[in-house]
């Protein structure tokens, strides 16, 4: 078999030359020559055609990746993913059992739809209830200290555990694209580090929102604003990978010129980022109260679309109708 494979590299034309290849190089041409007819470099080579099966078959075994099965990936899977509880039971529901570590959630709505509000409930879920960091990115000044804290008192009234709940929220703000950035690239490298002085891991990371960095970017003569916000997503989706955190992202409604209905935000080229996608919308109707709101999943990969759920947001601050109390945690 070596003095196959030498005879063959020392042939000319085709699949082998003199000199000796790059690792590249040798990659390409081991593809060339499981694929070549074997004929033709039997007559090029002077070796025999079961020789050169032989060698073919060699190659083949020590080049292949090793093959998986569908339950593999599954076993795989299920050993890298943790669902995390957002509080809000109907939205778990919508969600199938919570967020996804690993994957990016957008919230999509109009203004006052409520899309803060989840970002917050979901916060103080994850802090309080599940004991775990959370980096909550504010982009539009939409974080209020006070709903944050309210949404706290309605899951303990122990002073102490509302105290350790907020410090395992760290607040960033970041009102341009290139803020937005480098918080991302810090995360990455050493957020994981600066929270580590309160218990649990970095779990979560919202961005409130993607819309108000991104949207003065789009445009007009700004032909560098499509860059950055693929930029922004590879971040996005990296950070969710690399560091097996659930990334939510909030993205504002606008108006299609054609149809004139109300769609996401920032086109189709990023309606690919978000592997779930969730629409709230003010529920409308005689007797309705203000505060409920229309949840539709538009996106998912694992259930199917259009599925509607109604939440009331007032709720989400009152003791009696606390997430916490109704056993929605996971």
């Amino acid at each position: 078999m070596a003095l196959a494979a030498r005879r063959l590299e020392a042939g000319s034309g085709g699949v082998a030359g003199a000199s000796a290849p790059r690792a590249g190089e040798t990659r390409r041409r081991v593809v060339d020559l499981v694929s070549a007819d074997l004929e033709e470099v039997a007559q090029k080579c002077g070796l025999s055609y079961k020789a050169l099966v032989a060698l073919r078959r060699v190659l083949l075994a020590q080049f292949s990746a090793f093959p998986f099965n569908g339950a593999d990936l599954y076993e795989e899977l299920k050993t890298s993913t943790a669902i995390l509880s957002t509080g809000i039971g109907s939205l778990d529901k919508l969600l199938d059992s919570g967020l996804y570590t690993g994957e990016v959630t957008e919230i999509v709505g109009v203004p006052g739809s409520g899309k803060t509000q989840v970002c917050l409930c979901v916060a103080a879920n994850v802090a309080h209830g599940l004991q775990q960091n959370v980096l909550y990115i504010d982009s539009n000044g939409g974080l209020t200290a006070s709903r944050l804290l309210q949404l706290l008192q309605a899951r303990t009234p122990d002073e102490e555990e509302q105290a350790g709940a907020l410090q395992r929220i760290q607040v960033v703000r970041a009102f341009d694209i290139f803020q937005m950035l480098d918080v991302l690239q810090d995360v990455r490298g050493a957020v994981a580090q600066q929270v580590s002085h309160s218990s649990g891991t970095l779990k979560v990371v919202i961005v409130d929102s993607v819309t108000a960095v991104v949207s003065p970017l789009l445009g007009g003569q700004q032909r560098e604003g499509m860059a950055l916000m693929m930029q922004l997503a590879r971040e996005l989706k990296t950070l969710a990978r690399d560091l097996g955190v659930a990334v939510v992202v909030t993205n504002h409604m606008t108006r299609d010129r054609d149809s004139g209905k109300l769609k996401p935000a920032m086109g189709r080229s990023w309606s690919f980022v978000p592997s779930t996608r969730v629409v709230l919308a003010i529920s409308e109707g005689a007797g309705t109260p203000g505060s409920q709101r229309t949840v539709c999943l538009t996106k998912s990969p694992r259930l199917p679309t259009g599925v509607q759920q109604t939440v009331d947001i007032e709720a989400w601050g009152t003791l009696e109708q606390s997430p916490a109390f109704q056993g929605d945690q996971i």
